[in-house]
């Protein structure tokens, strides 16, 4: 349930940013950033801090290496379900979800990718830690 919970938010934390649809920050703040200047910087740093804390978790707990196999991996899926007709690449709007889909993975799996290796191995991730 964990894993679910933490795709979700990163989902939204990308579909906030921009979908295909009008209701999003980028084109919400390109609309309003000459009448409400402060709202937009307000709500660019929310979703930054949101990105720090998925990138910097994801970086390192799969690295940038992890981060591409898991693109490469969710992107073969993809690829797969087109060749076998299940999917079709020619709506740009679907070609954004799906965009938006694989990069909430990656942000996911690389979130929850510490609590999975400790279940799996027994070994727990540590952090640097300043010693006195």
């Amino acid at each position: 349930m964990g894993f679910i919970i933490r795709w979700i938010f990163a989902f939204g934390l990308l579909a906030l940013t921009y979908n295909p649809t009008e209701w999003n920050f980028v084109r919400w703040g390109m609309t309003h950033y000459d009448t409400q200047l402060p709202l937009t910087v307000l709500a660019g740093l929310i979703l930054l801090v949101g990105y720090i804390i998925y990138l910097r978790a994801t970086l390192r707990s799969i690295g940038v290496f992890g981060m591409v196999l898991i693109t490469a991996v969710v992107g073969t899926t993809i690829w797969v379900l087109f060749d076998q007709g299940l999917i079709s690449l020619s709506d740009p709007t679907v070609n954004t979800w799906l965009a938006i889909l694989t990069l909430s993975l990656v942000l996911a799996i690389g979130l929850s990718w510490s609590i999975v290796r400790r279940k799996l191995s027994g070994q727990a991730d540590v952090d640097d830690v300043d010693e006195p």
